[in-house]
């Protein structure tokens, strides 16, 4: 049985452990509503994207532009969106876990590009190819912080380096709920539905070929952007669920331990008492 001593210092340890856990609950609640509120706000202007492109795809010969383009040779890149730090319960395990499942299920080559420092490690561990990495886009991304990595992973599709460009991140549902999902970035696939009039026709300046040239690459732009802030707003709900529950469990652990300090102490007293009434029959 531990003495009061060693069951001491583990209530202290525990209580430091209570401490840190819920001022960082407090840090990720308060990082959590402008990470939703960013997230929200920019998929009305992603789905208006995808609107744009349907309507287009009614008028245009769109297979003509090369991000359009279907290809059967070349390796399939997954683009792997993690968090750079961790304590954000199974929220990147369930990304690399997808990944995983992509990989293995891909007859031909695969290659990842990863965001955040967790799905980097973790493809280190499996020696997945890593042909780039990108972190420390912090709490706050901003558009032109992802466009180092929308230039490369365009290029390199238009340069016939890969056959196809996948997304792999997870999907900011609630606060209780991240979803991780993969996908198709390249080539572009336009809504097999049109929103805006059928069939109706667009006056372009200067040309349609002009046009899609500048508003393609902008759009693959778009959907990285949308995938890193529900990365974002995924870590911060994630993160203040998994410091709920640590903060929650070492309540329970220091009741179980005052529990189990004072019945140490009332041994020891009862043990002492007994000693002492011992001593006092023996000299009588």
């Amino acid at each position: 049985m531990p003495s009061q001593r060693d069951i001491r210092r583990r209530i202290t340890a525990v209580r430091n452990t209570h401490q840190i856990t819920r001022a960082m609950q407090f840090v990720a609640a308060s990082k959590l509503k402008h990470a939703q509120q960013a997230d929200l706000a920019a998929r009305p202007y992603n789905d208006i994207f995808d609107e744009v492109l349907a309507d287009l795809a009614a008028v245009l010969d769109v297979e003509d532009h090369p991000l359009f383009a279907r290809r059967h040779e070349g390796d399939r890149l997954l683009v792997v969106v993690t968090t750079d730090r961790g304590l954000c319960g199974p929220l990147n395990t369930n990304v690399v876990r997808t990944a995983f499942r992509e990989i293995v299920d891909e007859p031909g080559g695969v290659v990842v590009v990863t965001v955040g420092r967790k799905g980097r490690d973790a493809m280190r561990r499996a020696r997945v190819p890593i042909v780039a990495h990108f972190s420390g886009y912090g709490d706050r991304p901003s558009f032109g912080d992802i466009t180092p990595l929308a230039r490369l992973v365009t290029d390199d599709f238009l340069a016939g380096v890969y056959a196809r460009v996948d997304l792999v991140y997870p999907r900011f549902v609630s606060t209780l709920v991240q979803r991780p999902v993969v996908e198709q970035l390249l080539p572009i696939q336009p809504a097999s539905e049109t929103h805006g009039i059928p069939g109706r026709q667009f006056i372009f300046e200067p040309d349609p070929s002009t046009v899609l040239a500048r508003i393609l690459p902008r759009y693959v732009a778009t959907s990285i952007f949308q995938a890193i802030l529900e990365t974002t707003a995924s870590e911060m709900s994630s993160k203040m669920v998994a410091m709920k529950n640590a903060t929650d469990n070492a309540e329970e652990l220091i009741e179980d331990l005052t529990l189990a300090y004072n019945k140490v102490r009332q041994a020891n007293i009862t043990r002492e008492m007994i000693e002492i009434a011992s001593g006092a029959q023996t000299r009588a």
